[in-house]
């Protein structure tokens, strides 16, 4: 099992990650009857994009002996109404190294492969942008 969750009641989430004990707690966003007081479950899955890329990433980058540390995110999601799902999310990155070009080819295809950007449906658009020193 990875993890166990919990409804709280008033459209709040408790997920416990078995192996950690890590807790993450989300609620409805505002626009769909929550408090939108933490992440919602489709922002979640918009943040599991940028992490996924950036984990990836930093494994490549740890085989190339390349200080990849610092290196950040920003997530823009975007729903749709009809039916009510995400349709677009913007993964805008900055880089905290200088690289060659070579390095950063294989940065970005590494970070192009990561599981999560490869297992969201076709018809999610994936807006992925990097900024290099």
């Amino acid at each position: 099992m990875t993890s166990k969750v919990t409804y709280l009641g008033a459209l709040r989430t408790s997920s416990v990650h078995q192996q950690s004990g890590t807790e993450i707690i989300t609620d409805a966003p505002t626009d769909n009857n929550g408090k939108g007081a933490a992440f919602s479950p489709t922002d979640m899955v918009a943040n599991s994009l940028a992490t996924c890329m950036l984990t990836v990433m930093g494994i490549k980058a740890s085989d190339l002996d390349v200080d990849f540390s610092g290196s950040t995110a920003e997530v823009t999601k975007i729903m749709a109404t009809e039916p009510r799902r995400i349709s677009e999310i913007h993964v805008t990155f900055y880089m905290s190294l200088v690289a060659d070009d070579k390095v950063k080819t294989i940065l970005e295809r590494t970070g192009m492969t990561c599981p999560v950007h490869l297992s969201l449906h076709p018809e999610i658009k994936q807006v992925i942008t990097f900024n290099w020193k």
